[in-house]
């Protein structure tokens, strides 16, 4: 196999959650080029089908599934209909994720409640029943989380989306340690500032271009950048790391506080 080859997924299956736009949809275009069989995964249908076109488009072939990663029974239902149409997930990217700003002090419940829900317990739902399936089949698997720097700084008004991303770190290498011996490699990847539509209002603002500044690369990272660490752990070129978070962000973490 050459080295070129280690990277393709020819004859996998990839489930990607919240891939209905931003990094989801990235990672889903980016994973069918490489040879993959792309289930996309979110609540909103019109967003999913946009994903499933532009793939098309792009020569690679997509279904869509509804699914809400804070609600276990919706889990488990996607899971069943991948079951009975003979879908076998290899690669799993637990990319859904929201925010709620707020100082602690005020922040509601509820926003807590959503934010956490999605961003953590998700992931936790989402892998446990691809890693299931893997188990019993025998063959093993690559789970990705998507993380964020912010599982390793702090910043004020995101205490919710903080504890959420600090949580799928070490998650993230719970889930390698007690999965490694079936095959199963467990990883992440932390993103620093990349526009997406969670962001993008707060990145134009003159807050937004005053942090960008402190970016050792001075500026956010374009959706492409994250292509090579996404191929890197889904593939064969990734084949001994498991436990591990991989950052990018420009430098952003090794900046001067």
């Amino acid at each position: 196999m050459s080295e070129r080859d280690r990277f393709r997924l020819d004859g996998k299956t990839a489930l990607i959650t919240g891939a209905g736009s931003g990094l989801g949809r990235q990672f889903a275009m980016t994973l069918a080029t490489a040879g993959a069989t792309v289930v996309l995964a979110a609540r909103r249908a019109e967003k999913l089908e946009e994903t499933r076109s532009l793939v098309a488009k792009a020569g690679g072939e997509a279904l869509c599934v509804s699914l809400d990663v804070t609600d276990g029974a919706s889990v488990q239902q996607c899971f069943t209909e991948l079951d009975d149409a003979g879908q076998s997930i290899d690669i799993l990217v637990n990319n859904a994720g929201i925010s709620r700003t707020g100082f602690l002090a005020e922040l509601s419940e509820a926003d807590w409640d959503a934010v956490v829900d999605t961003n953590l317990k998700g992931v936790f739902l989402v892998a446990q029943a691809t890693a299931r399936r893997m188990l019993e089949r025998g063959r093993g698997g690559s789970i990705i989380n998507i993380a964020s720097i912010l599982g390793f700084r702090v910043s004020k008004t995101l205490g919710s989306y903080v504890a959420a991303k600090s949580g799928v770190v070490n998650l993230t290498k719970t889930m390698a340690l007690e999965w490694a011996r079936f095959g199963i490699r467990v990883n992440a990847i932390a993103p620093g500032y990349f526009e997406t539509e969670i962001n993008t209002g707060f990145l134009s603002s003159p807050a937004g271009q005053t942090m960008l500044q402190q970016v050792p690369l001075r500026r956010s990272g374009v959706l492409s950048e994250l292509d090579g660490p996404l191929l890197l752990l889904a593939s064969e070129a990734g084949s001994y790391m498991t436990g591990s978070t991989i950052t990018v962000d420009g430098g952003h973490l090794c900046s001067s506080l």
